[in-house]
C-alpha cells in the first residue's frame, strides 16, 4: 500500500479538524479563572465531607467491634 492513496483522505481530516477548531468558543480569562477556582474549592469541601464520613464510619466500627 502506498501512502499517496491516505493522502486526500488524510487531507480532508486536517481540513475538517481546522474548521472544527475555529468552531470553539474558548471562555475569557476572568472565566476560566473563576471556574477552575470553584472546581478547586468544591473539590476540597468534598474532599474534606469523604473524610469526615471515613472517621465518622471507622469510630462506629471501631464501637462495635470492641
Amino acid at each position: 500500500m502506498s501512502d499517496t492513496a491516505n493522502a486526500p483522505a488524510k487531507s480532508s481530516w486536517w481540513k475538517g479538524l481546522k474548521a472544527e477548531w475555529k468552531k470553539i468558543v474558548w471562555p475569557s480569562r476572568n472565566t476560566l479563572a473563576k471556574e477552575s477556582a470553584a472546581v478547586v474549592i468544591i473539590t476540597v469541601i468534598l474532599g474534606l465531607l469523604i473524610k469526615l464520613v471515613d472517621l465518622g464510619v471507622e469510630q462506629i466500627l471501631g464501637l462495635i467491634l470492641k
